[in-house]
């Protein structure tokens, strides 16, 4: 699940910069004033600005959408972690009984 929703994030990023960078900028109606035209547009006599106006923002949605999705599997990850699982040297020597030794102690010399 986490992966397609980073595919689907990756590709709606990429298409989110893209309409952008389609977009005219507020300089660009002076050329139309002189003659360029309106017929010459890509997207028809009424210009891109409604068309891509609207694909801006359902990308937008779309992109918020998948960036709190992302956040939230993120966060809310469920693992153990491996480091607490696991015990330290001195913890282990201290549970570990000492075995006794089986062999009889050996008599102690008596000198004369």
């Amino acid at each position: 699940m986490g992966i397609l929703l980073t595919i689907v994030h990756v590709i709606v990023c990429i298409a989110l910069i893209l309409i952008v960078l389609l977009q005219t900028g507020k300089g660009a109606d002076m050329g139309a004033a002189f003659g360029g035209g309106s017929s010459q547009t890509l997207f028809g006599s009424s210009g891109a600005s409604t068309f891509l106006g609207k694909a801006t923002t359902i990308v937008a949605v779309v992109f918020m959408i998948t960036s709190v999705g992302l956040a939230y599997m993120v966060s809310n990850k469920t693992e153990k972690s491996i480091i607490l699982d696991t015990t330290t040297p001195i913890e282990e020597k201290a549970q570990t009984p000492v075995p006794e030794s089986k062999t009889p102690a050996a008599e102690p010399v008596k000198t004369e």
